[in-house]
């Protein structure tokens, strides 16, 4: 990893360790909302990490930049298809997006992050005030849509079950740049027990659209990652002792890219909190 990627990890764990401390959502019901709940229960202020809420229904990463840069981000989710599968991406100036009927995209979210030149400089939950009418935002596939297939065939889901945002960490692999645009690959991890490493493997094999199969299995440091105790976003999950750490390509690598490539202005998703859409997770599933 290189001096820049360094300081870009820095700069995320010092900024992140208070912002993403787990907070379970209040309504205990969550799992059973539809979207459109979900959506105006964000619009009105409810925050917290999105795993298990509309369960069945399809969540997405959001990252919003300047058109100048939306050609650069095209060609960046295009030759990073792993961590970058891109769902759908908006007009110039839209709010709107056909995953979601009328949905606000400034409004909806449980959080978000304002960047300039690379910089975090707000976590508010309405970016109204900071939109601009040349943003072009992609919605970018989420690894929360394939749990509910890992959950159906019997992998346990330990940050669902503790309560806790899932972790991620930002890795030594660096992605193909494109344009203006380049930064290290960012995973989510999760444990899974011996006997359900290969139902974890194939189920969300099935469902490229939203990362698919894990990168790496096992030593973390083999994706340079010293301590899974310290994720740069989200929480540490308690694990069990014959738990095997499973890394999957994560949503979270736009931001990454941010930090490192430093575009003048970017509205992301706060890791963990995504948007809510009207798609059914078995639409993603190739068989």
């Amino acid at each position: 990893m290189n001096r820049t990627d360094t300081d870009a990890r820095t700069r995320t764990r010092t900024r992140t360790r208070t912002e993403d401390r787990p907070v379970v959502l209040v309504d205990e019901h969550a799992h059973a909302w539809s979207p459109e709940t979900a959506r105006a229960r964000f619009r009105e202020g409810l925050t917290g990490p999105t795993a298990g809420v509309a369960a069945g229904h399809t969540q997405v990463n959001l990252i919003s930049v300047p058109a100048d840069w939306a050609y650069d981000m095209l060609l960046f989710c295009q030759r990073n298809p792993k961590p970058c599968p891109v769902l759908d991406v908006t007009d110039a100036g839209s709010w709107t997006t056909v995953l979601a009927d009328g949905a606000d995209l400034r409004t909806d979210l449980p959080r978000y992050r304002v960047w300039r030149d690379g910089e975090l400089v707000d976590e508010p939950t309405d970016v109204r005030a900071y939109w601009r009418d040349d943003l072009v935002s992609f919605l970018i596939g989420c690894s929360f849509t394939f749990e509910w297939a890992l959950s159906e065939a019997g992998v346990p889901i330990r940050h669902v079950e503790q309560g806790r945002n899932v972790p991620m960490y930002v890795t030594s692999r660096q992605c193909r740049p494109a344009g203006r645009l380049h930064g290290p690959l960012v995973v989510s991890m999760r444990p899974v027990p011996p006997p359900h490493l290969a139902a974890a493997i194939r189920e969300s094999g099935l469902l490229p659209a939203v990362h698919g199969s894990p990168v790496h299995c096992g030593d973390p440091s083999g994706l340079g990652i010293e301590d899974l105790g310290r994720p740069d976003f989200g929480d540490p999950v308690d694990t069990e002792p014959d738990d095997i750490p499973v890394f999957w390509a994560c949503g979270v690598t736009p931001q990454a890219a941010v930090m490192a490539s430093r575009p003048p202005f970017a509205l992301t998703h706060a890791p963990g909190q995504m948007f809510l859409t009207d798609a059914r997770d078995e639409q993603y599933r190739v068989a």
